[in-house]
């Protein structure tokens, strides 16, 4: 589990394509430096699996079914990636709960920079959108951020994407810290909403369902 802090903004220094998958090799000295055979790290928020690591890089395979649920397919070498080490028992709950599961994707609408934060508008698919609600927390590419607005039925459409759309903050340390700093208007990001949100959903769907050996669920 990840709680959305990004630790390290990393780079792609190699990618291999193979039959069904794509081996991506990234430089990362700070998540490398404890990290080892079989241990996960979220990179631009997908939980992938170390499967060969130095002293600051780390290599990982990413299945097609990743791929096509992700933006990773879109990264090569020399593309910045957020990174951050999985959770330990004892650390601090910084962000929210991050399970490093993508849900799908959005797409970068608009950038409103003021003086002292940027806002991001992120065009976005109504099977996620349900998900969302103003102050809400959201995941994009790994960064666990709070959701500033939402579109409304009434709301004008996200141009040159789907209909609806949401809005992030992002304060200075996040615009230098992360890739959402150097991201423009037609990037698509990795987006994970509040798994809370999704428990929820699914038990009012099965209320009134039993399962053998269970309590009825109401």
């Amino acid at each position: 589990m990840f709680t959305g802090i990004v630790e390290e903004l990393g780079t792609i220094v190699g990618r291999d394509e193979l039959s069904d998958a794509a081996r991506l090799t990234i430089r990362g000295p700070l998540v490398t430096s404890d990290a080892g055979f079989g241990d996960s790290i979220a990179v631009n928020g997908v939980c992938l699996t170390v499967v060969e690591c130095t002293a600051d890089e780390f290599t990982v395979d990413v299945m097609a079914e990743t791929l096509r649920r992700s933006s990773l397919d879109r990264l090569g070498r020399g593309s910045p990636v957020n990174l951050e080490r999985a959770m330990p028992a004892g650390g601090r709950f910084g962000g929210h709960i991050v399970q490093g599961h993508v849900d799908g994707t959005g797409t970068i609408v608009a950038i409103s920079p003021s003086e002292n934060w940027t806002v991001v508008r992120i065009g976005i698919d109504r099977a996620l959108s349900r998900y969302l609600v103003e102050k809400g927390s959201i995941t994009v590419d790994g960064v666990s951020l709070t959701v500033s607005a939402v579109s409304s039925p009434a709301s004008p459409a996200a141009s040159d994407g789907p209909g609806e759309w949401f809005e992030i903050s992002l304060i200075p340390t996040t615009l230098g810290e992360t890739n959402l700093g150097s991201a423009a208007v037609g990037a698509v990001v990795n987006l994970e909403v509040d798994v809370i949100a999704k428990y929820v959903e699914r038990l009012q769907s099965t209320a009134g369902t039993t399962v053998p050996g269970a309590a009825e669920v109401k």
